[in-house]
């Protein structure tokens, strides 16, 4: 479910998933796992927490509990244009001119008008309040389970891949992400 309207509960958890544009692998392309974390740490000095993430060559998902008066739809809005400028960043010196190209052609007459050049995430973002623990932690294993599901097979075990909140919840190894154990925000 594609949210375009603001989510305004304070206080809240929230199930988050923002995608590459036509899930072309961006992040996987350009290796800016390093950079998505940086915004993981920005978001925790403004107060966010990040209790499960886990990032795929085309997506990332995220649960985040927000203080109270911070918005989510900001927070995301944010990492959107902090990513994608260091995705292009990465393109333009891999001399990936082709999909740079793909980019450019996509982005829409408002959003160049808005000075925006290149088209890197897809324009919604899907945001869902976790409404209770056991929604929370569907959640937590939907995104453990998304890098050994399907079409993925990123790694031979969930534990194994590197770039998700599994180790976190099963070894208490944070890696390189600022991680909050939701039985501490749930209390």
């Amino acid at each position: 479910m594609a949210v375009r309207r603001a989510q305004h509960t304070d206080g809240a958890i929230f199930f988050c998933t923002f995608t590459c544009y036509r899930w072309l692998p961006l992040i996987e392309q350009t290796a800016c796992h390093d950079h998505i974390y940086t915004w993981m740490h920005l978001a925790h000095n403004k107060g966010f927490r990040i209790m499960g993430y886990v990032i795929m060559p085309n997506h990332v998902h995220l649960l985040i509990h927000a203080p109270e008066g911070a918005g989510i739809n900001a927070l995301l809005g944010n990492a959107k244009r902090f990513l994608a400028y260091e995705i292009v960043t990465r393109l333009k010196a891999a001399g990936r001119s082709g999909t740079l190209l793909r980019l450019r052609t996509a982005v829409r007459k408002g959003d160049a008008a808005r000075g925006q050049l290149h088209r890197v995430f897809e324009t919604s973002t899907d945001i869902r309040e976790c409404l209770d623990r056991r929604m929370l932690e569907q959640k937590l294993d939907y995104i453990h389970a998304n890098p050994v599901s399907g079409k993925w097979s990123l790694a031979e075990n969930a534990i194994d891949y590197p770039h998700s909140s599994m180790g976190f919840y099963l070894q208490g190894d944070s890696g390189p992400a600022p991680l909050t154990h939701y039985h501490d925000v749930l209390g």
